[in-house]
């Protein structure tokens, strides 16, 4: 998160000419999601926003040329900044090199999405927005647990993070993010207080990881709510009478149950104990939850159908429709649903022994 600042050169090339734009002899790359925040005010703002005590350790995620990076080291007790650029981990260098803060500053550089994080207490990142969604997700599986995240995300999906039931962008995202955290919207930030201006505003959001964890394998929780989500507006029990729906979790019945009997209840016993940590941490290179589009109509699977022309296939119908009775969720949409109810719905399926991974 650059500002300060900023001299714009011509490029030469006649017609197909543009403006490039440096920061510290530097030129930014709009390509890179990078993007020079220019107002000084704002990086002030963050930086108290942030509840940054002496004692924390700081990891900041795109760093740039440092103008936040400097704001960090006067408050906090270290800073360990994440730059995948090496020409801006080069000039980040040559910026603290013989400064009072150079002891208080490591600097890693690679790809935050690849790279192994090290202990911190606070994040603070202004981070490309094509990676908010793997990042916010390796975030919350990183342990030790940290303290609080503020983190710079294009404002569409920050607004998502936030969402609440009955909301226009409420999604996946929003029930997985908040199952894991507290997220709160801290502000709105417009386009023109970077240089160059990206398409879109943003929005600056605190994210607190609940400690503990709801006890509840990740895994198997988003196997829920992504069906769910499949189509959010469609309502639970037209969904479960999909015949692709009820067929794939018949195999994954028919699978448990041979697989119990077989172990004589070890299965049980090993999703009870299973660490969510690592459970989360496979799935972050599946979380593409920028949006949910419902599919249309016309890609709606026969409803109603018996699975593989079998009684048995009624049959387990018939089960997934009493849990949904059960719980009275048959005619309700995922889209109105809170975590509770997404928390009791997994119970009752669990409970009839249906699962979801």
């Amino acid at each position: 998160m650059a500002g300060g600042k900023v001299r714009k050169q011509h490029r030469g090339g006649g017609a197909g000419s543009g403006h490039q734009h440096y920061q510290g002899g530097v030129p930014f790359e709009k390509s890179k999601g990078q993007h020079i925040l220019k107002n000084p005010m704002l990086v002030e703002t963050i930086v108290q926003k942030s509840g940054i005590k002496p004692t924390d350790v700081v990891l900041e995620i795109g760093p740039g040329t440092g103008n936040l990076t400097k704001k960090l080291l006067e408050v906090a007790k270290s800073v360990v900044a994440v730059e995948i650029d090496p020409r801006m981990v080069l000039e980040l260098q040559r910026r603290f090199r013989g400064t009072s803060h150079s002891a208080q500053l490591k600097v890693i550089q690679g790809d935050v999405l690849r790279c192994d994080l090290p202990y911190f207490d606070i994040c603070v990142a202004n981070i490309p927005y094509q990676i908010s969604s793997p990042l916010t997700f390796k975030l919350l599986s990183h342990r030790p647990a940290f303290r609080c995240a503020i983190i710079m995300f294009q404002r569409e999906f920050a607004m998502r993070l936030v969402a609440n039931p009955g909301d226009t962008l409420y999604c996946r995202l929003s029930v997985n993010t908040q199952l894991l955290a507290r997220v709160s919207h801290l502000l709105k930030v417009g386009r023109n207080n970077f240089r160059p201006p990206p398409k879109v505003d943003s929005s600056v959001v605190r994210i607190e990881p609940r400690k503990p964890l709801p006890p509840v394998s990740f895994k198997e929780w988003d196997g829920l709510v992504r069906l769910c989500f499949n189509r959010k507006n469609k309502t639970l029990g037209s969904i479960f009478r999909q015949k692709t729906v009820l067929s794939l979790l018949e195999k994954n019945y028919k699978t448990l149950q041979a697989l119990q009997l077989s172990q004589k209840g070890s299965v049980e016993d090993n999703k009870e104990n299973a660490d969510d940590v690592s459970v989360l941490a496979d799935a972050i290179g599946d979380f593409n939850m920028d949006t949910d589009v419902e599919k249309g109509d016309e890609d709606m699977d026969v409803e109603d159908a018996d699975i593989g022309g079998s009684g048995d296939g009624s049959s387990f119908k018939e089960k997934v429709l009493e849990v949904l009775k059960q719980g009275d969720f048959a005619e309700k949409r995922a889209s109105k649903l809170t975590q509770v109810d997404f928390l009791y719905l997994l119970s009752l399926f669990n409970k009839a022994g249906i699962h979801f991974s």
